[in-house]
Order: structure tokens, then C-alpha cells, then sequence
């Protein structure tokens, strides 16, 4: 099975949204970032944006590469579509500041050396 045209910018779009969500809680305490409303609402954004895209990836990429945690980063975005009631922003805290920085270690590699900034 091919892989789609549009996986490379997918990529792109997630490995960028990783790094906003990096930014966005970078120098916090879960304290303060659970008195900051905006920033909540800035990484629940960039991670939405991670999860879509995840899921627009093609098929046969995400076989490819099943080290990229595929399924929990779709899942995590319809939590916040679909299910916004259930959102524990304890959980996104984990994902923020642990998760993403192990995505991008993992997206890196797999973004086209022209697209990288």
C-alpha cells in the first residue's frame, strides 16, 4: 500500500504543534498552568491538531512506523472533540510535558529534510 502525498505535510503539521505544545508549557508548574486557562486551551488546540492529523495519516505510513503512538494520539483528540466534558487536564499536563517531547524525538527523523525548521 503507497503512502499518500499528503504525509509529509501531516507530519509537518504534527511535529509543529508538538513543539507549540512544548512552548506553551515550557518553564511551568502544573500549578500554574492549571491557573492559566489559556494556555489549557492553547495545548488541548495543539493537541487536537496532533490527533487530526494523526488520523489523516495514511495507512500504510502509520504501518510503517508503529513506534509512533498512533491510535493514542487520535484517541486523545476525540476526547477533546467529542467528549470535551471528560477532558482532565491532569492527563493533557502528562502528555504536554512527557509525551510530546517523545514524539518529537520520534517525528524528527521522519520529517523531509527540506520541511525541517
Amino acid at each position: 500500500m503507497p503512502h499518500d502525498k499528503r504525509d509529509p505535510a501531516l507530519l509537518w503539521d504534527m511535529i509543529q504543534a508538538a513543539r507549540e505544545t512544548r512552548g506553551f508549557v515550557a518553564n511551568l508548574t502544573f500549578h500554574k498552568y492549571m491557573q492559566s486557562r489559556m494556555t489549557q486551551l492553547a495545548v488541548e488546540r495543539s493537541i487536537e491538531i496532533i490527533g487530526e492529523a494523526a488520523h489523516n495519516v495514511s495507512e500504510a505510513f502509520r504501518a510503517e512506523h508503529p513506534e509512533i503512538p498512533w491510535r493514542s494520539m487520535i484517541g486523545q483528540r476525540n476526547i477533546i472533540v467529542h467528549e470535551y466534558g471528560e477532558i482532565r487536564q491532569e492527563r493533557l499536563w502528562i502528555v504536554a510535558t512527557v509525551r510530546i517531547p517523545e514524539l518529537i524525538r520520534l517525528l524528527e527523523p521522519l520529517v523531509p529534510a527540506e520541511d525541517k525548521a
